[in-house]
């Protein structure tokens, strides 16, 4: 059904590289996800008020509190999708990651209600009343959830959106949510025990609203702080620099996110220092202009020039490597060159050091200063330690 209401109202629907196509994926998905959770929220209301179930009024209110949540990604996808200005020159596109976190705390409250309601109703248990028509509904109910979870993660996968794939959890959250109500109230019907099951039920459930908001809020809120890019975009970009002959090697490679469709990308590319620097400059800027259509993307590039084959380099460079990896494995250097003196020859290099390395940048520092040192004599690391951005 969803694939044919994008036939019918986006057009050029594959190109989503172009942001009013994903705006209108955004907003089509909004729009439907709207009506098939107040459908919802509409027949378990009268379900629940007719079987006197906290569970599955509790469950009718969490499509309520969804429909409210996809009205909030229509409006983010809209605000999203508005032409950069003075005051905002990189676009707008972080209002999308900004309406997925007011979701995330709209699911959180509900989650919270639901469990405070599910508190009372184990202490002041009231009788519940199951029926066929109950059951039918809660079924239905789950088929569509499950449904919507299908058509919201295969969009966000087709558009790439962090909020999409967060409303995509939550319909499989009340996918399973749904399904401890219906048990709930089968066990009422079958009258096997007298726990207050429908308590209990709505304590499971809201515990999966509120496991749900609170992965919804790491979704959202991870790249509006700053994440690394996925490795495929960084193989695929050194992949794409690395096809040019005059790149020797690539290194400070970081991605800027503005929003989905707002990426700003830039790099280091090492060349030969001997070769003509309008060459490569030129060569650079077919690179940047590469990137930049390849990747949807603003691409700045850095030209680092370095002596290819120099042998006392070549020898120091793979010294200095093999110290730094006996240190800890994924420690890399770059921009190594050699300045010579009169008493000592200083060996200047940037570290990139791992999050991960326990080890301080002075005491890394000394111990490669100390270890090449003591293999070439007179030869001076200078060391500048750095984090990784991919």
């Amino acid at each position: 059904m969803f694939s044919i209401l994008t036939k019918i109202f986006i057009k050029d629907r594959d190109n989503v590289s172009d942001p009013k196509v994903r705006e209108a994926y955004g907003t089509l998905s909004g729009a439907y996800g709207i009506f098939l959770n107040v459908v919802l929220f509409i027949i378990k209301l009268i379900a629940g008020l007719i079987s006197k179930s906290l569970a599955i009024t509790a469950d009718a209110m969490n499509n309520l509190s969804d429909a409210g949540a996809s009205i909030v990604t229509v409006l983010g996808f809209k605000l999203a999708g508005k032409k950069p200005d003075r005051d905002h020159p990189f676009g707008h596109g972080r209002f999308e990651y900004i309406a997925g976190l007011f979701v995330s705390f709209l699911i959180l409250m509900m989650g919270f209600e639901l469990l405070k309601s599910s508190v009372l109703s184990i202490i002041h248990p009231e009788k519940v009343t199951g029926s066929l028509i109950s059951i039918i509904i809660l079924v239905v109910s789950i088929l569509v959830k499950a449904y919507m979870y299908f058509f919201n993660h295969n969009v966000s996968k087709k558009i790439n959106s962090p909020s999409m794939e967060a409303t995509a959890k939550d319909s499989l959250s009340d996918t399973i949510s749904t399904f401890v109500v219906l048990v709930s109230t089968i066990i009422y019907m079958l009258d096997v025990t007298t726990l207050p099951v429908d308590g209990i039920a709505g304590l499971l459930v809201s515990a999966f609203i509120l496991k749900n908001g609170i992965e919804s809020i790491q979704d959202t809120i991870n790249p509006l702080l700053g994440q690394p890019p996925e490795k495929e975009l960084v193989d695929e970009i050194e992949k794409t620099v690395m096809a040019h002959e005059i790149a020797e090697g690539i290194h400070d490679l970081i991605v800027h996110d503005y929003g989905p469709g707002r990426r700003m990308i830039t790099l280091h590319i090492e060349v030969n220092g001997e070769k003509n620097i309008f060459d490569i400059h030129d060569e650079i800027d077919v690179i940047e202009v590469e990137i930049g259509q390849k990747f949807n993307c603003t691409a700045t590039i850095h030209m680092d020039p370095i002596e290819v084959d120099s042998p006392e380099i070549k020898e120091i460079s793979e010294l200095i490597r093999s110290i730094a990896k006996d240190i800890y494995s994924d420690l890399t250097i770059h921009d190594l060159r050699i300045v010579p003196g009169v008493t000592h020859t200083n060996v200047v290099f940037d570290l990139v050091k791992p999050h991960e390395c326990k080890i301080s940048d002075n005491e890394l520092s000394k111990i490669i200063f100390d270890k090449v040192l003591a293999a070439k004599k007179n030869y001076y690391c200078v060391i500048k330690v750095e984090p990784p951005f991919v």
